[in-house]
């Protein structure tokens, strides 16, 4: 079963295989959310900083009726933090904020600020927040360390200077959207992606040509998307609240055939609808 199942990361850290994504869940319903996934059976939350949740993340981990260290939890230093203080101080933040004493991972959420998304050079300002979550990884604060939405040239770039290499890249990837190219450099580099908003944000419902493969499988157009970015070797995190498709998104113990991955691979689909308008990626 896939929620048994799990990667191992370069520094032997294990992560679930599918977790529960929680962009857009309000804090007040995020605890809920949680404990919701725990009991269907997952082990793996992932919160950020940016999406303002991790106080009711916190809770529902901590009172899910599991203990702590058979869950995975994750979040984000917020996009706009890049400089050295304000990460050691973010970081400190979040673990208060969540209540927990150490984060199993923390990514730096963008290579940039969200109002500056894909613009300036902050190359010296992720480096400092790299430096950050580091001096958090040695001291045990953090089990596992990453990026998120960072291309390969902001991959490079820390990779020049850093004494611990980023273990994850949180990346969209799903049916129609597929970097494949740097999904593979990843892979290179001893760093796991995670594909977040598997369902392309819920738009990709409405596509027919996905609707016809998912019905030759007997399945749905989510499970059949969230079985894709797993069979492209990434931890998917489809993120809902509802208890009810939580567990049917973790009904995908089939196999989509090479010939069926080809086409999803080679689809082309951006378009989100409601959530077309910037800042989509932003966690606001």
């Amino acid at each position: 079963m896939i929620l048994n199942e799990t990667y191992t990361l370069s520094n032997e850290v294990t992560i679930p295989k599918l977790g529960l994504g929680t962009w857009f869940i309000d804090d007040d319903k995020a605890a809920q959310a949680a404990r919701e996934a725990v009991a269907a059976g997952y082990r793996n939350i992932d919160t950020a900083q940016a999406y303002g949740n991790e106080r009711g993340v916190g809770e529902g981990v901590r009172t899910s009726g599991v203990p702590r260290g058979e869950l995975f939890v994750s979040t984000k230093l917020a996009a706009e933090v890049k400089n050295y203080d304000d990460a050691a101080a973010a970081i400190d933040g979040s673990l208060a904020t969540l209540g927990l004493n150490y984060v199993d991972l923390m990514l730096i959420h963008s290579p940039q600020p969200w109002a500056d998304f894909r613009g300036g050079d902050y190359a010296e300002g992720n480096r400092e927040a790299w430096r950050a979550l580091e001096d958090a990884y040695k001291a045990g604060k953090l089990r596992s360390i990453g990026v998120s939405n960072f291309e390969r040239r902001d991959l490079e770039n820390i990779l020049r200077t850093c004494t611990v290499a980023p273990q994850v890249n949180q990346l969209l990837v799903h049916v129609g959207n597929t970097p494949a190219e740097l999904i593979a450099y990843c892979e290179s580099k001893g760093i796991l992606v995670e594909a977040y908003s598997p369902i392309a944000h819920g738009e990709i419902l409405k596509n027919a040509d996905v609707a016809a493969i998912a019905e030759r499988y007997s399945v749905t157009v989510p499970q059949l998307c969230i079985r894709y970015t797993l069979q492209l070797g990434t931890v998917s995190l489809p993120k809902t609240a509802n208890p009810d498709h939580m567990r049917d998104n973790a009904k995908v113990d089939f196999v989509i055939s090479g010939e069926d991955m080809d086409v999803l691979r080679s689809l082309r689909f951006q378009d989100y609808g409601d959530h077309s308008a910037f800042p989509v990626f932003s966690g606001k």
